[in-house]
């Protein structure tokens, strides 16, 4: 049984910027990571101390791609934090040639394992990356282990993948793209070539897709599902909860859009 308390929070989701914050606290002490850097330094760190967090509460960072909406603030994080920067080699070999970030990521860049587990912070927070479709130079999901619990992140995603679905499928909590409504998209302003980049499968996870995923997913373990990156302009947090409800309906999960440029609460998980 998993004793110790675990929260996790939404700083920004979307393409305004992406970043979370989990962290776990017990016996052993306190342990927290960021995935991705889309919010500046200053709103972190308010952020956090509305919780009563710090940047001494943030032990790593992880690094799901290299769209600015991910990586904008990563390389303050990088000068000021000086926490550890895991990612993999590939995204490596592209962030250090960034104008954004590539000064500033070699004192504290770590390696990802290839195909097995990191140990972001030994002994309580280890990761698996896992590869997904999306037209970065490399998109990964992550499956986060909290001594023993399971949280999963999988955002920017043009379509499931095995992989993605397997990973879910152990997870107490799920971070899932539910990006756009198809109608909204196609019968909106975006140039066609647009609306075919964002639906044609190296995109985003429209509402239906997602809700595909998560009656793919679903076990009797899962008690989180909080869906993120909704579009602006080709979505609502109402029509994206509506399209998953009926995947989770009388299973007790708990289903949640993620506000786009402000923070969530922090949930207890």
């Amino acid at each position: 049984m998993i004793s110790n308390k675990i929260v996790f929070q939404s700083l920004s989701s979307g393409s305004c910027g992406n970043c979370y914050f989990l962290h776990i606290d017990g016996e052993k002490g306190g342990a927290g990571i960021v995935i991705d850097a889309g919010v500046s330094m200053r709103r972190l760190k308010m952020e956090l101390l509305k919780n009563g967090f710090t940047y001494d509460d943030i032990d790593a960072i992880l690094v799901t791609h290299d769209h600015m909406d991910h990586i904008h603030n990563l390389g303050p994080y990088c000068k000021r934090l000086m926490k550890p920067v895991w990612m993999t080699q590939k995204l490596r070999g592209s962030l250090a040639t960034h104008w954004m970030t590539g000064e500033y990521l070699g004192p504290v860049v770590k390696n990802l394992v290839n195909g097995g587990w990191s140990e972001i912070v030994p002994g309580r927070i280890r990761a698996h990356y896992f590869i997904v479709p999306h037209d970065a130079t490399q998109t990964v999901g992550y499956c986060i282990d909290l001594e023993g619990y399971i949280f999963v992140i999988m955002t920017d995603i043009g379509r499931m993948t095995d992989e993605a679905l397997g990973f879910a499928s152990q997870a107490s909590t799920v971070v899932i793209e539910s990006n756009y409504d198809l109608d909204m998209l196609r019968g909106g302003q975006y140039p066609i070539e647009l609306q075919d980049r964002i639906c044609g499968g190296h995109g985003h996870l429209s509402n239906a897709e997602c809700a595909d995923a998560i009656k793919d997913f679903l076990h009797p373990g899962l008690e989180n599902v909080f869906l993120c990156h909704l579009s602006e302009h080709n979505n609502t947090p109402r029509k994206a909860v509506e399209a998953s409800l009926p995947s989770i309906e009388g299973t007790g999960v708990r289903l949640l859009a993620l506000p786009r440029q402000t923070a969530s609460p922090m949930f207890i998980l």
